[in-house]
């Protein structure tokens, strides 16, 4: 299993570097590195963590991402069953704060851009005109090469630092407390969750994957996601019925007794306090957009 805490993919004698991603599905591993990222999925379905932010992914997601933030789009868990009609496919943007040197981002005229960084910190998830606009820059700098690329690198992040089509990812309250050690760890926890999660998880069998104690688990679970393993679950389950009521179609009882809840109380009950409306509401409003 990869660690998390990996060395930079920038090599020294580039300031940056652009990757179409063509896979099976997407690095299944909960990981952080000291570069800023802007990634967006072209193809594929699933859930995306980024600090103690825990959403959906589908195409055109695009969010950016600051150094040391810890981050995961887990595609759903039909794309590792070996169907090759599946595929998980993406364009993915790595620099360094100082790619176009230190200097420059002390200046009066990158205030903007400073602000911007700062705001990565937590991730950011584009919108609207700014994300389609972006998409499209993305694309385009994947045939550039030399001081062309940087330029529209350059353009790519000027549009950034000028929208206000945004949302800020994880809350005010989260810290990357991870230590390498950690990583191997929470992985397992991770990948056991998200395999499992339609089933009845118990704390014991979790903590158990950490070697710890279910208490111990539980205070070192909420120390790195900011977040209590029921939230963590409930979040995870509310968003796969989320995808079962617009994507599959499902009824209400179907999505709650398929995402691993066992009472459609206790779904309807999750669900509003995760999306502000019931099941039926978010399905309905869906169909009118």
């Amino acid at each position: 299993m990869k660690t998390a805490l990996q060395k930079s993919p920038i090599p020294a004698t580039q300031a940056f570097i652009a990757r179409r991603l063509d896979d099976p599905y997407f690095d299944p591993n909960w990981h952080f590195h000291p570069e800023y990222q802007l990634f967006v999925v072209l193809e594929g379905t699933g859930t995306r963590f980024v600090g103690d932010s825990i959403e959906r992914f589908r195409p055109g997601d695009l969010v950016f991402t600051g150094p040391n933030l810890p981050h995961l789009w887990r595609s759903d868990q039909e794309y590792f069953v070996g169907n090759s009609n599946l595929r998980a496919r993406g364009v993915v943007i790595y620099f360094h704060d100082n790619f176009l040197g230190s200097a420059l981002l002390e200046k009066n005229e990158a205030f903007s851009l400073r602000q911007l960084m700062t705001k990565a910190t937590k991730g950011l998830k584009i919108l609207g005109e700014t994300s389609r606009r972006i998409r499209q820059m993305m694309n385009g700098i994947l045939g550039l090469q030399d001081f062309e690329s940087v330029i529209k690198l350059m353009e790519i992040l000027h549009l950034l630092s000028q929208s206000t089509e945004y949302d800020l990812l994880s809350s005010d309250g989260y810290s990357n407390t991870l230590k390498r050690s950690d990583t191997d760890r929470m992985n397992r926890v991770h990948d056991h969750i998200m395999a499992h999660f339609q089933q009845r998880i118990k704390l014991e069998e979790v903590a158990a994957l950490a070697y710890m104690t279910p208490s111990s688990f539980s205070r070192y679970f909420k120390s790195h996601t900011n977040k209590t393993f029921s939230q963590f679950l409930s979040e995870i389950r509310i968003g796969h019925a989320s995808k079962l009521l617009i994507e599959k179609e499902m009824s209400v009882a179907e999505a709650c007794f398929k995402s691993g809840f066992y009472t459609l109380s206790n779904f309807n009950r999750q669900f509003k306090s995760i999306h502000g409306l019931s099941p039926t509401e978010y399905k309905q409003a869906y169909l009118q957009l």
